[in-house]
């Protein structure tokens, strides 16, 4: 008998000569099916290792059970790895032109995505091991698209070589079908009986027809106690409970929802009677027309004790912070009360300061002025008085009268500057006041235009335009200080020749007042502190001034309720504006 030897990368059998074995020892490890070993099927060299049927008609019929099945049958030789004999209906279910060119297939593999070589092996082995195996799979034939199909494996040998019957089987729709719903019902009766959750499917009458393990263990029962019981067994008979019209209510609309976002203190009933809280979710589906409600019960006893415990200790801290917030509150009550003591002892330090300092500087300017404005006229009467024992003689009197006049002059100019004291003295003590009576705006400012005469410098002039105009109520004498004020200033600080304008308007229960010069200005920075005591600008140090003038005349204007606005230009000149509001009948 021959031995048959297949090399990879060789089509066919290969026949080599070994001795035959006695008969008497030659015992087959495995017996073949009876079609088996017919020599159409396995071809010569397979043949001549097999017993030669006696039958005449069991070659044939072999051949025709081969060839005529309208399923893949062929024979695979474990050790080459590909087929040695493929049936026509194999060849045209892999769609090859012809057994040959299947069985020069150079990838010397069936196209299995879904089974890989190690699957491949396995399979092999598996029907080793139990005489026969199987396995769904897809098969792509070249050029064509995947199908599903059921490969049978039959091992058998042949001196000691490993063959395979192989049956392809190519599934039909139907079978398919039925393949994918028995695997979508073990994967739903996976889901169902292992969920972690308990899950219950109920009639429209509330009969529960399905229970999984889950739900057995959460409420008590033995398995598969609760199919038939009524959903009412596992809801407890507390006051206000309605589930039966709850039931029928979701019967008419139902929908997919969490009964927890409705009932926020959801039990259940335990077979002993005991109660526990869960969240319940509601879905449903149809079946032959029927309604069938699926309730999803979680048990959250540790959730509602941890919710527990976490309002319990959320309050405890609320408390806590309350207290402290309590504390807080009152250490920063405290604490403002003492910072308001502190920010008024710092405020009347700060008048304190603010007031010596301002002393101080008061006491600087006074003596800065006084130390000139007095010693000027002081000097001016002891040397008038030493130039007039100069002049006994009768004929000197013109001499003795011109420094008698300095004299009085100089004389005078002390008790104008004595006067200003006292003016501000009675002011700050609050003894000036207004006293309205009935004048006449043009009248007192030519009387004061014609005062000042004597301080024109040469060239000098003061125009008045002062149109007629009805009585006005005002202090006739505080208005009179006030024009005297801004008019000597505005002839003081201007030059030989120069212009000083005074107008004067009433209109609308007011009284306007301007006075401008051409003299020499005021700088800006001055002009903020051009109304403070003994405040003199830089520009003027040189001009005879107490520097209490414009602060005198400022508070005259006060006491008339008026209001002062300057405007003023280095070397062009000021103009000073006075709104002054007054009646023009007499109060009763």
């Amino acid at each position: 008998m021959a031995a048959l030897v297949q090399h990879p990368g060789q089509h066919g059998p290969r026949v080599r000569p070994t001795p035959r074995p006695e008969p008497a020892r030659r015992t087959p490890k495995k017996l073949l099916p009876s079609f088996v070993g017919r020599a159409p099927f396995f071809g010569p060299a397979v043949s001549a290792r097999l017993p030669m049927p006696t039958d005449p008609f069991a070659r044939v019929l072999a051949d025709l059970f081969i060839a005529q099945a309208a399923d893949f049958v062929g024979i695979y030789d474990a050790a080459a790895g590909w087929f040695t004999r493929v049936n026509p209906a194999g060849v045209q279910l892999l769609g090859y032109a012809s057994e040959p060119a299947l069985l020069a297939e150079p990838d010397r593999a069936l196209r299995t995505p879904a089974l890989p070589p190690a699957d491949w092996a396995a399979l092999q082995a598996r029907a080793r091991h139990h005489g026969r195996a199987d396995v769904e799979t897809e098969i792509v034939p070249p050029g064509g698209e995947a199908f599903p199909a059921r490969i049978e494996l039959t091992p058998f040998q042949v001196d000691d070589a490993p063959f395979f019957l192989v049956r392809i089987a190519r599934r039909s729709r139907l079978r398919q079908a039925e393949h994918a719903l028995a695997q979508s019902v073990r994967r739903y009766e996976a889901v169902f009986a292992n969920a972690t959750i308990g899950i219950l499917v109920c009639s429209a009458a509330g009969t529960i027809v399905s229970a999984n393990q889950m739900a057995h263990q959460q409420f008590g029962y033995a398995p598969d106690a609760l199919t038939g019981q009524r959903i009412e067994v596992l809801v407890p008979n507390a006051a206000g409970r309605r589930h039966v019209q709850l039931r029928a209510s979701f019967n008419a609309a139902p929908q997919v929802r969490s009964m927890s976002a409705h009932h926020r203190n959801l039990e259940g009933l335990r077979r002993d009677g005991t109660v526990f809280p869960v969240a319940v979710s509601l879905s449903y589906f149809h079946l032959d027309d029927e309604l069938y409600a699926v309730s999803y019960v979680q048990d959250i006893t540790l959730q509602v004790n941890a919710t527990r415990d976490l309002l319990a200790e959320r309050q405890r801290v609320e408390r806590l912070n309350a207290d402290l917030e309590q504390k807080v509150t009152d250490r920063t009550q405290a604490l403002q009360r003492t910072l308001e003591e502190l920010e008024r002892h710092r405020a009347d330090l700060a008048k304190a300061l603010a007031a010596e300092q301002e002393l101080g500087e008061l006491k600087s300017r006074f003596v800065s002025m006084a130390s000139h404005e007095f010693r000027t006229p002081l000097t001016a009467v002891l040397t008038s008085a030493a130039l007039v024992e100069r002049y006994p003689a009768g004929e000197q009197q013109p001499q003795r009268r011109r420094h008698l006049d300095r004299i009085r002059q100089s004389v005078a100019h002390l008790n104008d500057i004595l006067e200003e004291f006292l003016s501000v003295g009675r002011i700050e003590e609050g003894k000036v006041v207004a006293y309205p009576a009935a004048l006449r705006i043009p009248a007192l400012l030519a009387d004061t235009v014609a005062d000042l005469q004597g301080l024109l410098k040469p060239g000098q002039t003061i125009v008045q335009d002062a149109p007629a105009a009805e009585p006005v109520w005002l202090d006739p004498s505080l208005l009179r200080k006030i024009l005297v004020n801004l008019l000597s200033n505005a002839l003081k600080y201007s030059g030989d020749n120069s212009v000083v304008t005074v107008r004067a308007a009433c209109a609308a229960g007011q009284l306007t007042l301007v006075v401008e010069d051409q003299g020499v200005g005021i700088s800006e920075e001055d002009q903020a502190h051009l109304f403070e005591r003994f405040f003199r600008a830089r520009n003027v140090t040189n001009v005879p001034g107490t520097g209490l003038g414009l602060y005198i005349m400022a508070k005259y204007v006060e006491l008339l309720r008026g209001t002062i606005a300057l405007r003023s230009t280095l070397a062009v000149g000021t103009t000073v504006t006075l709104t002054i509001p007054y009646e023009n009948h007499p109060a009763d």
